[in-house]
């Protein structure tokens, strides 16, 4: 398991170039409010995960929590991503 900060700065990284091709998917496409929606649960992915990074369960091992962390994470990255293909 990687230490917090770097776990947090990858989901920082990751989001922020979700971000950004939301935005530039936004601009280029059809969009309207759709992609409104998606910038804003792009920032709430990013908050959620950095404080289930912060702030983990008690009693869970802390490699299994990571683990589920990291698997969430991807899931809904990629369900974003999937979602701003469809602009």
């Amino acid at each position: 398991m990687s230490n917090k900060r770097s776990l947090k700065r990858t989901i920082n990284l990751i989001c922020e170039e979700i971000f950004a091709e939301c935005v530039a998917a936004s601009l280029y496409g059809n969009s309207g409010d759709n992609s409104e929606a998606l910038i804003y649960s792009i920032l709430k992915m990013q908050s959620d995960f950095i404080c289930r990074i912060s702030h983990p369960e008690p009693g869970m091992p802390a490699k299994k929590y990571y683990k589920k962390l990291k698997e969430d994470f991807i899931a809904q990255a990629s369900d974003i991503i999937d979602q701003i293909n469809n602009i």
